[in-house]
């Protein structure tokens, strides 16, 4: 049975915390699109560092994510519960790492991984179904991502052409 969670689930528990996106992933609606918006402000958090130690923190929040998930999904009693968003909120700050630094440039970004992380196409939905446990959690998302970042790639001469 699937637990539905609330403050007092997260309540001396870092890694709920984490894992829920520090409440984000309480949104009744959506929780995924709430984690995913969290994902702007880890990406703000970093980008005044140089490039290469934003991609080194996000691996580390990525890591971080296996953990987090691995400790709480079982809690909430299924193999990918919706209130776990820190997939979400690191699969769009890797994102937006490349995506242009524009408004339209950052929707953009932001439609691309909704699509893809809702939409799930092969090898995301393979890895959302045989992959499990925390890894599974963040390896889907990581699947999205790279979709997005793909897409946003094949687009930069609409932003700067």
């Amino acid at each position: 049975m699937n637990r539905i969670p609330d403050i007092a689930f997260m309540k001396g528990h870092w890694t709920r915390w984490v894992a829920l996106g520090f409440g984000t992933g309480l949104v009744p609606f959506a929780p995924g699109t709430a984690g995913s918006l969290l994902g702007f402000l880890l990406f703000w958090s970093i980008a005044w560092t140089p490039v290469w130690m934003q991609w080194v923190l996000l691996a580390g929040c990525f890591a971080l994510g296996v953990w987090v998930a691995h400790c709480t999904a079982p809690a909430l009693g299924g193999d990918d519960p919706g209130a776990i968003v820190w997939d979400e909120t690191v699969g769009f700050a890797l994102v937006l790492m490349i995506a242009p630094h524009t408004i339209a440039g950052f929707l953009l970004a932001f439609l691309l991984f909704r699509i893809f992380d809702i939409w799930k196409p092969f090898p995301v939905s393979w890895a959302d179904r045989h992959v499990h446990g925390g890894i599974g959690i963040m390896l889907d998302d990581l699947l999205a991502a790279g979709y997005a970042m793909l897409v946003l790639w094949h687009a930069r001469g609409f932003f700067h052409g």
